[in-house]
């Protein structure tokens, strides 16, 4: 069996409090980089809703979401449009009524219903299917399909209503 020097078996720990210091001094530096004009970058946006889990119950700096196009007929028409030329019916079917994705319709949201988590779910996209397409369209662009969505008549009939047995 090879001995070792004993500078070397130790080497391991004195190198683990430095990498810690230089990861702890890296994330130190967070927040927004600031833009070309030199001015801070606007927060990232943040939307809370129950299913997120904040290390030490402290929840990230973000800024508050809220749709620009919030009613307007046109955007809706372009965000149907968009819906269609961005493949969402292919999961979502035609008029947002559900296939493989759930109905966007029909007022049930698995990660919340407002416009601003509408717009989280589709800019940065959710587990087990859910794209994210804020880098493809741009918060524009997301906007323009919860707008759409937004737009949508509730069905007349929604399938799945209880899932209590009586």
């Amino acid at each position: 069996m090879k001995r070792m020097h004993p500078a070397t078996r130790s080497a391991p720990r004195t190198l683990a409090p430095a990498l810690a210091v230089a990861v702890l001094a890296a994330c130190a530096r967070g927040g927004p980089a600031p833009q070309a004009n030199g001015a801070p970058a606007a927060p990232l946006p943040a939307v809370p809703y129950e299913a997120h889990l904040a290390a030490g119950g402290l929840t990230p700096p973000g800024g508050t979401l809220q749709n620009p196009h919030a009613g307007d007929a046109a955007v809706a028409k372009n965000g149907a449009a968009l819906f269609t030329t961005m493949n969402c019916d292919g999961c979502h079917s035609a008029d947002a009524a559900g296939w493989v994705g759930p109905n966007l319709g029909d007022g049930r949201w698995r990660y919340g219903g407002s416009d601003a988590e509408v717009f989280s779910s589709i800019f940065y996209g959710r587990p087990k299917g859910m794209p994210a397409f804020g880098g493809a369209l741009g918060a524009e662009g997301v906007w323009t399909l919860v707008t759409y969505l937004r737009s949508l008549p509730p069905p007349a009939d929604v399938p799945t209503e209880s899932w209590s047995q009586n």
